[in-house]
């Protein structure tokens, strides 16, 4: 026999009077705008208890039948850092030298990017994001993850609201492939990496490119 849903009473819902709703929205728009992607860092320590609401803000992010397929590995140890670095550098020449489309590189040209990543090692905190496939119950059996990609996209995107939220810069790297992370963090085969976020204080003489977000009416259509 099916098991029966458990439900219980709403309890944590708090509505707003609309000119105050109208309020909140405005004002979490104007510091989510102020969110920048940083490739220089400092190397200022940040607390862990940081790092670990960060993390527990991301895994109250909905996902498919709850169960929540992500892992997350937060890296501070220097030296898993630079062999993070070396590995990530070696995919990153390979597809700036032979892999990427030159359409690919073009895009990119402005962003002024390429193979040295040095922030891997400079930032205090590489945050390895992992979808977990499938589950395995104690007795080795496995079950299937629904909607894992999307899920785990969710929470990585709540991750990084919640760093910039804490004061913190952050910036997704995702070097392909990344089979690497499952073999230096010991990671199972079940879980595939899903990005790198580089979590930490910008340098001091941090500096981002000059770009622009396109406007309300072309983003969005009311219907």
């Amino acid at each position: 026999m099916a098991l029966q849903p458990d439900f219980q009473p709403l309890t944590t819902y708090q509505e707003y009077p609309i000119d105050e709703m109208k309020q909140r929205a405005e004002t979490f728009y104007n510091d989510i705008r102020r969110r920048r992607t940083v490739r220089e860092f400092s190397d200022r320590p940040v607390p862990r208890e940081v790092i670990e609401n960060c993390l527990l803000a991301a895994a109250t992010a909905p996902n498919g039948a709850n169960m929540q397929p992500w892992h997350f590995v937060a890296v501070s140890d220097s030296g898993i850092k630079r062999q993070i670095r070396i590995a990530a550098e070696e995919e990153e020449l390979e597809f700036y030298q032979n892999r990427a489309p030159q359409e690919w590189l073009d895009a990119l040209a402005p962003l002024g990017t390429d193979e040295h990543k040095p922030f891997l090692e400079t930032a205090p905190y590489l945050i390895a994001v992992f979808a977990q496939r499938h589950g395995v119950l104690p007795d080795g059996r496995k079950f299937k993850h629904y909607y894992a990609i999307e899920s785990v996209g969710i929470a990585t995107g709540m991750l990084i609201t919640a760093v910039h939220h804490a004061g913190l810069v952050s910036l997704t790297h995702t070097p392909s492939p990344m089979n690497f992370l499952n073999k230096l963090l010991g990671r199972p085969g079940n879980e595939r990496p899903f990005l790198l976020l580089v979590v930490g204080y910008p340098a001091e003489d941090a500096k981002v490119p000059s770009i622009t977000k396109k406007p309300l009416n072309e983003i969005a259509t009311f219907i």
